[in-house]
């Protein structure tokens, strides 16, 4: 066993939390990351379903860094929303995953580009700020079974990002199991409000990676990283999260 010189507090918000299986493979990919940044990472369940916007300075200002954790349904939604937004105004080291990546992208459309409905069709089918929306190919699709993007997918990372600075590379492959995207309509109104999206799908032109620039580290991402993470490789997403949350603690940030 590694002998780690430092300790952080990563708060992993979700709504399985009190089933540990549910995050298997987010709790190993920050041991491997943890042993890479020679730090224990103590992971902090946070139930997304209790988080209030009187409440959440409570639950997150001990933590270093806040990843917001893939999942599916309503449940727990406005919770990881007022997570995102708190990692954003308190400069806290941020990863969403998956969902916690579309609610990263509704926190801001609503937040900062004023899009107070703006919201998933998963979950709001007539909103009108449809910044989350089903894949184009599947909405033809009735029967719900078969329609998941499933698998490995190449993503395009745009050079001087944080996605190109953690990768050091401009085309990944990582997993994917979800049915909705950002919708394509949006991206020009993210970007141009701050919020870059800085990876997409070579084929499709889809989103795959949002950032803020003017953040620590803030990054988003449509994929699933932590199913490739292995002790002699971590993944770099968790590696660079664990760093910037020592530099937080470290009072570096």
């Amino acid at each position: 066993l590694f002998n780690p010189k430092q300790e952080v507090n990563i708060g992993l918000v979700g709504k399985y939390v009190e089933l540990q299986d549910a995050y298997k493979s987010i709790l190993e990919s920050f041991i491997h990351a943890g042993a890479a940044n020679e730090c224990k990472v103590n992971v902090v369940s946070i139930h997304s379903e209790y988080i209030t916007e009187k409440n959440v300075d409570d639950k997150l200002k001990s933590m270093h860094g806040i990843l917001v954790a893939p999942g599916f349904g309503e449940r727990g939604i406005e919770g990881k929303i007022i997570a995102v937004k708190y990692a954003r105004e308190n400069n806290v080291p941020f990863l969403g995953i998956c969902l916690g990546m579309q609610m990263a992208v509704i926190e801001y459309s609503r937040n900062i580009l004023g899009m107070e409905d703006a919201m998933t069709t998963e979950i709001t089918k007539n909103t009108s700020h449809p910044v989350i929306d089903l894949m184009e190919d599947q909405k033809s699709l009735t029967i719900k079974g078969g329609t998941m993007r499933l698998g490995a997918y190449s993503c395009q990372i745009e050079e001087n990002s944080l996605a190109h600075k953690v990768y050091g590379t401009t085309e990944i492959s990582e997993r994917h199991r979800h049915r909705y995207e950002v919708n394509n309509n949006y991206v020009e109104a993210l970007e141009e409000g701050g919020l870059r999206a800085s990876g997409r799908n070579k084929d499709t032109g889809l989103v795959e990676i949002v950032e803020l620039p003017n953040h620590p580290y803030f990054i988003g991402v449509q994929f699933h990283p932590e199913l490739k993470s292995t002790p002699e490789r971590p993944q770099p997403l968790f590696v660079s999260l664990v760093k910037a949350a020592i530099e937080r603690k470290n009072g570096q940030n």
